[in-house]
């Protein structure tokens, strides 16, 4: 071989293993699925528990956070390892998780208490739990500057804002029926939150606190993911089994594309160019080409799977 082409090999190789990893918990499984967002192929397994939940990656790329619903708890696996390293216990029946731009704090929303509790990633212990107007919540989404937390929950029809610093609910935003997935602009000025019952997503003023717009999806919309420039939201429509992409400046759907059944929670990759959906009746994980708006992939994963994390 000739030498440049030596090296252009191992460029390559070296550019591919650089390429982020997605993380996919699948709940009946007890696993966390390990994708290659590079050759879109499952690359491992992780044991997750009884029955793993929401999921987050910490901002160095070292941890992952798991929500276990049947345990009550919040596992800490180490991604070299892939070995759950700690547990916390939060409450019964906890789902979503979300982590502070800092790394500091992981947020993980406790179904049957009504609260949120947010454990201290460092010391790995619970250092308090925030009491919220919404019941069953399900997600917990930090503000871009991490000061605070919106809160989403699946019998009502506000999100709760809770001051991080004061470690308490300080308003609730009326919207509609179910909301669900919640997703920030990257400069934090506003939210986009899914109401699934209603089939809506709203567009909040974060300073006013209160919505500015509301957009029509596909049926039974709920998964959220913001594009990194800010330009495009997603949301899965869950009983239209597709994903429809809005324009975050004139807040109107500009595409839909179809995906498996039942798609849920979404990640995007940290350039911007591909979507990964989890369906959590097809078992399976859709990747879409955000440029082209078309699927590029299903990729089959484990039983139920909840959503998508990306390293």
């Amino acid at each position: 071989m000739h030498p440049l082409a030596g090296a252009a090999t191992l460029l390559a190789a070296a550019a591919a293993s650089a390429q982020p990893i997605a993380y996919v918990p699948n709940e009946k499984s007890g696993t966390i699925s390990v994708i290659d967002t590079a050759s879109d192929t499952v690359v491992g397994e992780i044991p997750a528990g009884d029955r793993p939940r929401g999921l987050a990656v910490s901002p160095d790329g070292k941890r992952l956070y798991v929500t276990d619903e049947r345990q009550g708890a919040l596992h800490v696996v180490d991604v070299a390892t892939r070995r759950i390293v700690g547990e916390v216990e939060v409450g019964e029946s906890p789902e979503g998780v979300g982590i502070s731009p800092d790394g500091k704090w992981v947020a993980v929303a406790i179904e049957a208490a009504n609260a949120v509790a947010l454990v201290d990633a460092a010391a790995g212990r619970l250092a308090a739990r925030v009491p919220v107007q919404g019941k069953n919540p399900e997600h917990a989404v930090f503000s871009p500057d991490g000061r605070w937390l919106y809160v989403s929950a699946e019998e009502g029809s506000t999100v709760d804002v809770v001051d991080v610093a004061a470690r308490k609910a300080v308003a609730s935003i009326e919207l509609a029926s179910r909301p669900r997935g919640i997703a920030f602009t990257p400069d934090g000025k506003v939210a986009y939150v899914a109401c699934e019952n209603a089939s809506v997503v709203f567009a909040i003023d974060v300073g006013r606190r209160r919505p500015i717009a509301s957009i029509r999806a596909g049926e039974a919309t709920n998964g959220l993911a913001m594009s990194p420039d800010g330009k495009r939201v997603f949301v899965s429509n869950g009983k239209s089994a597709s994903v429809s992409a809005i324009d975050t400046a004139t807040n109107e759907v500009v595409a839909t594309v179809p995906v498996g059944k039942r798609p849920w929670n979404m990640a995007i990759t940290p350039d911007g160019r591909k979507l990964y959906v989890a369906n959590g009746r097809s078992n399976s994980v859709s990747v879409i080409d955000t440029a082209t708006s078309r699927k590029l992939t299903d990729i089959p994963v484990g039983e139920l799977p909840w959503g998508v994390a990306i390293r």
